[in-house]
């Protein structure tokens, strides 16, 4: 038998581990334990309304990062580069250094229904605590619904509209109302298939909020502060965080304006400050 050892984690919790064996199951959870514990939505801070784009190569990579924004974003997201390259143990080690189980696992699920269900059958089996995971709406009624069916616990399911990196040429309609005409039905179709929320630009997020009111999150990327400088932006579809959240979104998601800025702390408080600056957003 390997030898055990405790070590307590955030919030006075307490874990067992060893040397060898089964790492990432113990991993999971821990995490899962932590996650127990929720907050409450929507955000009261200013703060928590950021959501932390982790778009780094390797969790080395993105360690430092997480250490010392954990107390200065609302969450972590988890795109496909680094999900794949760390895999189900990550979501555990992010949690340990920031404390929070605050994770939006950004996979945009697009399969089969039977396909993308058992893919977050197996994440609700081994993650439940995750905040949000998404799935692409272009993959139809039965895909969104079968991804809700299968996520137990608190995870919220949003559905993916349009890509922010896209223009209206790109996502072949011809003008921007017609992309907003295309993003409503698919929001529609999320809503009616139990989603909690959508992903879509700071463009959509009024038409959106207007339809819906409260009874849909709008997760918000292509967030570009007037001050950020990001080379090779590959977003189409951008707005400042005053615009965004004016206009009706309530996270936003953003990377290359904090982790690109030579004070990444700086960066957020700058972002956060300006969130606050919205009537009523609380800092």
């Amino acid at each position: 038998m390997s030898r055990m050892r405790k070590l307590e984690g955030p919030e006075g919790l307490t874990k067992l581990t060893s040397k060898g064996g089964c790492r990432s199951m113990r991993r999971v959870r821990y995490f899962n334990i932590l996650c127990r514990s929720s907050l409450n939505y929507p955000p009261a801070k200013a703060k928590d309304r950021i959501i932390f784009a982790l778009d780094f190569p390797s969790f080395a990579a993105a360690r430092p990062y997480i250490a010392q924004l954990k107390t200065h974003v609302g969450l972590f997201k988890v795109g496909l580069t680094l999900f794949i390259r760390e895999g189900l143990p990550l979501l555990d080690r992010i949690a340990e250094i920031s404390g929070t189980c605050n994770i939006f696992l950004d996979l945009k699920l697009y399969d089969t229904p039977m396909q993308v269900g058992s893919a977050a059958a197996v994440l609700s089996a081994q993650v439940p605590g995750l905040r949000f995971l998404t799935v692409h709406t272009s993959g139809g009624l039965r895909v969104v619904k079968s991804v809700v069916d299968a996520m137990r616990g608190d995870t919220k399911i949003l559905g993916v509209t349009a890509l922010t990196s896209q223009s209206p040429a790109e996502a072949e309609t011809p003008d921007t109302a017609s992309l907003q005409a295309r993003v409503l039905k698919r929001a529609d179709l999320a809503k009616t298939a139990g989603a909690a929320g959508v992903v879509a630009s700071a463009q959509e997020a009024a038409v959106l909020k207007k339809r819906f009111g409260d009874t849909l999150t709008v997760v918000t990327p292509g967030i570009r502060p007037a001050w950020a400088l990001v080379r090779q932006d590959d977003q189409r579809r951008k707005t400042t965080p005053a615009e965004a959240v004016a206009q009706g979104a309530d996270y936003l998601v953003i990377g290359r304006p904090i982790y690109g800025a030579a004070d990444p702390i700086g960066a957020a408080q700058k972002i956060a400050e300006e969130i606050a600056s919205v009537p009523q957003i609380s800092d």
